[in-house]
């Protein structure tokens, strides 16, 4: 297959992954599937940004809290078009749409759900943490992206699903071959979230 082939695989299988995690009723199988899945597509998939890298031997992962999934209510948020760096001199266009409510008592702070500008849209929700530049990528980690399908979906009471568990590097924390959006300053948290994707 050509290389944007083995991208559309690549998709359709991240894809596929988090439509199962949605089925599933145990928070700590569907993250054991996750990481299961997401070792495989890294260490074999053409599309892995670290493929013929040495030495890979899994995804660093710090070990699951359950006290991590959390669920929050949505409520729109105003706010002008934003910019977000993506290295190489590149921004990503975004619009904030929603802001948690929920995660304030636990991590010291909301989020913002932005919209990316890209063609068909997508949700986004990368933050930064305490770990950042230390434990985890500098640059932020990845909780909900729609442009891979990365969506934990809500609960039967129309909360959104937040499990930190999931929270995940960019590819450009694996490969200066991939240009990354960003987090936002107004998306960190001054907490360490020691649960997702660490540093090896």
């Amino acid at each position: 297959m050509n290389e944007l082939a083995t991208l559309w695989d690549w998709r359709r299988r991240v894809a596929d992954l988090y439509a199962e995690i949605r089925r599933m009723e145990d928070p700590a199988a569907a993250w054991r599937l996750w990481c299961d899945t997401r070792n495989d597509l890294f260490g074999h998939h053409p599309q892995s940004p670290v493929l013929g890298q040495a030495g890979f031997g899994g995804i660093a992962m710090f070990p699951h809290d359950p006290g991590l999934r959390l669920a929050v209510t949505l409520h729109p948020a105003e706010g002008d078009e934003i910019l977000l760096p993506a290295g190489d001199d590149e921004a990503v266009r975004a619009a904030p749409f929603a802001r948690t409510e929920g995660l304030a008592a636990r991590l010291g702070g909301e989020l913002t759900l932005y919209w990316l500008q890209l063609y068909g849209g997508g949700v986004f929700l990368p933050f930064t943490d305490a770990t950042c530049g230390v434990e985890t990528y500098g640059g932020g980690r990845y909780l909900l992206d729609g442009v891979k399908s990365a969506d934990l979906g809500n609960l039967p009471d129309g909360r959104t699903v937040l499990d930190f568990n999931f929270a995940y590097h960019p590819s450009c924390a694996h490969s200066d071959r991939y240009v990354c959006p960003l987090a936002p300053r107004e998306n960190r948290l001054p907490v360490a979230i020691r649960a997702g994707e660490r540093l090896g």
